[in-house]
């Protein structure tokens, strides 16, 4: 009878001690191996496009780079490479980001090591992995969220247009009403999406489908 093929999983953490204590961890699961490791964002997308690992398990904290920026290239380039990332710092907009650039778990440092294990092996099969803590996170702010049905048509009109990059005056010309009502519809949409900046209307835009990433 052959052999079951391995899971091959690519280890990325600036700190040896840790590199080394995950590649132990799994080295006692018969069904996992760890082909490569790598320190940096850069070496993670040198690691990956090398030796084409089934699953990546990163840090988010990386000395060259951000890791949502690493997810986000890995998965652009390497779409069959899934992302468990393996974190101490659970912010609730960055795990956001990293489910969205389509990471399947996140497990912090602080969690059991049999989770960790369970999250990997649910990445080698394709299928997301929530931890209790991260699954009330995520319902938390998904209660918390305001839907597209708390906005008028003309309000996601308006944020359509703004995460297109259209300035007020972009915007009043296109929906053909004047500079200030633009304003006005701007800041309502804001204010019941809660945003305070451009860049996370963008988010709620990409997000719920009113534009295209």
């Amino acid at each position: 009878m052959p052999l079951a093929k391995k899971l091959r999983i690519l280890l990325v953490d600036d700190h040896p001690l840790l590199r080394d204590g995950t590649r132990l961890l799994l080295s006692r699961e018969l069904d996992c191996e760890v082909c490569a490791t790598a320190e940096n964002g850069q070496e993670a997308l040198e690691q990956t496009a090398r030796h084409h690992p089934d699953v990546g398990v990163f840090d988010l904290h990386m000395p060259d780079t951000d890791g949502v920026s690493v997810a986000r290239q890995i998965r652009k380039e390497n779409p069959g490479v899934e992302l468990v990332i393996y974190s101490g710092e659970p912010r609730e907009e960055v795990i956001e980001r990293l489910f969205e650039v389509g990471a399947k778990s996140f497990i912090r440092k602080t969690d059991s090591p049999d989770l960790l294990v369970a999250a990997i092996k649910a990445a080698g099969k394709h299928k997301t992995f929530i931890t209790p803590a991260i699954g009330d996170m995520i319902f938390r702010r998904a209660i918390e969220r305001p839907s597209q049905a708390d906005l008028t048509p003309r309000e996601r009109e308006v944020v359509r247009l703004i995460a297109e990059g259209k300035s007020n005056k972009e915007i009043a010309a296109a929906l053909r009403i004047s500079a200030r009502t633009a304003e006005t519809h701007r800041a309502a949409a804001m204010r019941k999406l809660h945003a305070s900046s451009t860049a996370e209307v963008v988010r709620y835009a990409i997000r719920t489908g009113v534009i295209q990433a």
